[in-house]
C-alpha cells in the first residue's frame, strides 16, 4: 500500500451523481476530495499546475467513486458466514476492495444463534477499525418456502429479544436484517421490525413467500417507527427499508396471486423502500434490470453483487454459511439447483447493467451515492468536494486500474 503526497489529482471523465465531466479533474488533499470539475477550470480554482501533474485515466476511461456494497457474503474463497477471525475476513474484503468496492456491508446467512452471535462480534471488530462499513443479516426469520440457498434447518421464528441481542453485539454496525414480513411477529410493538428501527438498523423484505397484504403492513409498520425515531430527533440511517435481492428468494408475480412483488415494486416507485438488483446478469436478465430503472428510476434502486466466497476465484466446491456450493462457468448453485449468491465484483454488476442499457450515471449511482444513503453515510459515495478520497480508476470498459481509498492507493 502507498500513501499520495499530500494533493494528488487524477484525470479523465468523471462520473458525478449527475453527469460525466469530460476531461474532468479530482482533486485530493488530506484524505478528502477538494476540488472536483474540469481541467480546463482548475488553474482559476487555484490548481494551477496539477492537470498536467495528475494521474490519468486510460483513453476513453473514466473516474467513479468508490463503490458501496450493501449485499456480500464473501469473496476471494473466504466466506463472511464462516469465518472465525478477522484475518480470514479481511482476504474477503481485499478481494473486493481491490476491485473498486471501498465501503463493503458484510452478510451473514441463517445459522444458530450461537453462530450468529460469533460472526456479528468478529464482524463489528472489522467494523470499528473501519475495513467494514456495516453488518447485514440474511435471515434467521425467513420463509422456509422461499429460502433459496439458506439453510431451512436454522430458520426461525421472528424473535425480537434475539435481534435486539445482536444489535447489540454489533456496536452500532448492524445496517440492515432481511425477514418474511408475512411470518408472526415481524410487525407490531413487540416485533422485530420494532427492535431493528430502535436498533438503528433496517429492515429488508425478502426470502418471502408472502401475499401482499403482509408486505403492505411491515412497509407500513417500517415507516411508521422510522418517523417517529426521526420525529423525536434520534437519527436513522435512512428513511427507507430496503427489499434483499427483488425476485429472487420471493413468491413469483401472478395475476390472481400477485405476491410481494408488486408491492415492493410500488413502494419503490414512490419514494417508500430501496429494492436490490443483483444486475450480474444471472439472478436477474438484463433487461428486467433495464425495466426496473425505466419503472423506478435510479432513486428507488441500489446495485449490490450478493457474492459469496468464489468472487475473483476459480469454479469449483465452495461453501455458503453450513451449505456446499458448486461453481460451474461462474455460476453458483447447490446441489439442488438454487443459485447460491454471486460470484461478480460490484464494478461488473455495474458494467453488466450499463451494457444492458443503463445509463452510466444511473447505474454508478445505484451502486455508491445509493448505498450510501442505506448506510446513513453522507462521506462516501460520490466524488464532490468534502467527501472521503475514494475512487476508482477504469478503462473504457469499467476495468479497475487503480483504486483509491481514503486517500491511499489500495490497488
Amino acid at each position: 500500500m502507498s500513501t499520495h503526497s499530500p494533493t494528488t489529482a487524477y484525470r479523465g471523465a468523471v462520473v458525478t451523481p449527475l453527469r460525466i465531466i469530460d476531461d474532468g479533474l479530482v482533486v485530493v488533499a488530506r484524505r478528502r476530495i477538494a476540488w472536483v470539475g474540469t481541467a480546463d477550470e482548475a488553474e482559476r480554482a487555484g490548481w494551477g499546475g496539477l492537470p498536467e501533474r495528475a494521474v490519468r485515466a486510460p483513453a476513453g476511461g473514466y473516474l467513479l467513486p468508490g463503490l458501496v456494497d450493501v449485499h456480500c457474503h464473501g469473496g476471494g474463497g473466504e466466506s463472511f458466514p464462516d469465518i472465525d477471525g478477522p484475518g480470514r475476513a479481511m482476504v474477503a474484503v481485499m478481494e473486493h476492495r481491490r476491485a473498486g468496492t471501498t465501503s463493503l456491508i458484510a452478510s451473514c446467512v441463517t445459522a444458530a444463534p450461537d453462530i450468529l452471535r460469533r460472526r456479528t462480534r468478529v464482524l463489528a471488530d472489522l467494523c470499528d477499525a473501519g475495513e467494514l462499513a456495516g453488518i447485514h443479516l440474511e435471515g434467521p426469520f425467513i420463509s422456509r418456502e422461499r429460502c433459496g440457498a439458506q439453510d431451512p434447518a436454522f430458520i426461525t421464528a421472528p424473535d425480537a429479544e434475539l435481534t435486539r441481542e445482536l444489535i447489540g453485539l454489533g456496536r452500532g454496525h448492524v445496517v440492515t436484517m432481511t425477514l418474511a414480513p408475512e411470518r408472526p411477529g415481524a410487525t407490531g410493538d413487540g416485533g422485530v421490525i420494532a427492535a431493528l428501527v430502535e436498533g438503528g438498523a433496517l429492515p429488508s423484505f425478502g426470502h418471502t413467500d408472502s401475499g401482499a397484504a403482509p408486505v403492505r403492513a411491515g412497509l407500513a409498520d417500517a415507516a411508521f417507527r422510522i418517523a417517529a425515531r426521526a420525529g423525536a430527533g434520534t437519527p436513522v440511517r435512512s428513511t427507507r427499508p430496503t427489499a434483499t435481492h427483488l425476485f429472487n428468494g420471493m413468491r413469483p408475480v401472478h395475476h390472481r396471486a400477485p405476491g410481494p412483488v408488486p408491492e415492493l415494486l410500488a413502494a419503490a416507485a414512490s419514494g417508500r423502500c430501496v429494492v436490490e438488483l443483483v444486475g450480474d446478469g444471472v439472478h436477474l436478465d438484463q433487461t428486467l434490470v433495464h425495466s426496473m430503472f425505466e419503472l423506478l428510476g435510479r432513486d428507488g434502486i441500489v446495485l449490490v453483487t450478493d457474492a459469496m466466497a468464489a468472487a475473483g476465484m476459480p469454479d469449483g466446491d465452495y461453501a455458503l454459511g453450513s451449505q456446499a456450493v458448486t461453481v460451474v462457468d461462474g455460476v453458483a448453485r447447490l446441489a439442488g439447483g438454487a443459485i447460491a449468491g454471486g460470484t461478480a465484483h460490484l464494478i461488473d454488476v455495474v458494467r453488466t447493467t450499463w451494457h444492458g442499457g443503463v445509463n452510466l450515471v444511473d447505474a454508478v449511482f445505484a451502486a455508491s451515492r445509493q448505498g450510501a444513503g442505506i448506510l446513513g453515510d453522507e462521506s462516501v459515495g460520490a466524488l464532490a468536494p468534502g467527501l472521503r478520497a475514494d475512487l476508482v480508476v477504469v478503462d473504457e470498459e469499467l476495468k479497475p486500474v487503480m483504486v483509491v481509498r481514503r486517500g491511499e492507493v489500495v490497488a
